[in-house]
């Protein structure tokens, strides 16, 4: 039960992780608010990924505390399950599954874990792709589509799970520059709508444009965190405001 519907939807508290000697992620608090759009940036290496990978438990977290909608993130397990059906994940690798159509891709989840009739999760997978702009492409193979097109169709996979929150990992990476905008706009248009999003992207015009906040890390540490135009034209540290220098003349 939600005491209230201001508490935040995702809570991270003082999440520690190491791998080996190395410290990944360092003390992070961070919350993030039902329909809020939050964008990671920092250099490489910052931990970014790896804090993206942890709210839904891709990555196992050392010390602190993650919930999801009032909920710790249970260890494993069915309860586990049930709340990464709620969290859905676009990678950079669109991980589709190659052996099967588009329109299978986008059915699986729901069918197999949200147990809905195949002809309800057909429909709404048809309404998904249609949204992203691929649904002229359900009957083909993820093989036979661009890297934008099935990065599109990985954003409606997801969807497709109705999750509370969607956590995109460098969706846009792997792309070639033409592809980004699509997918990015598929994107926005997903902000516009009111999902809850974190994104760690090094897209600074999405982050500008889409983001209710801009959170900075380095070295595995959240550094600073600020609306877009206090970021961009403000930053308060000396690391984000040598990464924005660096970015930001190119």
């Amino acid at each position: 039960m939600q005491e209230t519907t201001d508490a935040p939807l995702v809570r991270l508290s003082g999440v520690q992780k190491w791998y080996g000697e190395l410290h990944v992620l360092r003390d992070i608090d961070l919350s993030i608010a039902r329909g809020e759009v939050v964008v990671v940036i920092g250099p490489s290496g910052a931990g970014k990924s790896t804090l993206c990978r942890a709210i839904n438990r891709l990555e196992t977290i050392d010390e602190g505390e993650i919930s999801i909608d009032g909920q710790p993130l249970p260890q494993e397990g069915k309860a586990l399950a049930r709340l990464r059906a709620d969290v859905g994940m676009v990678f950079q690798s669109f991980n589709l599954f190659a052996h099967k159509t588009v329109l299978e891709n986008v059915t699986l989840g729901p069918t197999k874990v949200r147990k809905q009739s195949k002809a309800d999760a057909q429909a709404r997978a048809k309404e998904l792709l249609d949204r992203v702009g691929v649904g002229h492409q359900a009957a083909k193979y993820p093989a036979q589509l661009s890297g934008g097109q099935q990065q599109r169709v990985a954003i409606a996979r997801a969807l497709a799970m109705e999750p509370k929150v969607m956590l995109f990992d460098e969706p846009t990476s792997a792309l070639d520059p033409e592809m980004i905008k699509e997918v990015l706009d598929v994107m926005v248009d997903l902000a516009e709508r009111g999902m809850t999003m974190v994104v760690v992207t090094h897209e600074m015009g999405f982050a500008r444009t889409a983001a209710n906040r801009v959170v900075f890390m380095a070295d595995g540490a959240v550094v600073e965190e600020a609306d877009p135009e206090t970021f961009f034209t403000n930053p308060q540290s000396d690391r984000a405001k040598d990464f924005l220098g660096k970015i930001l003349k190119h």
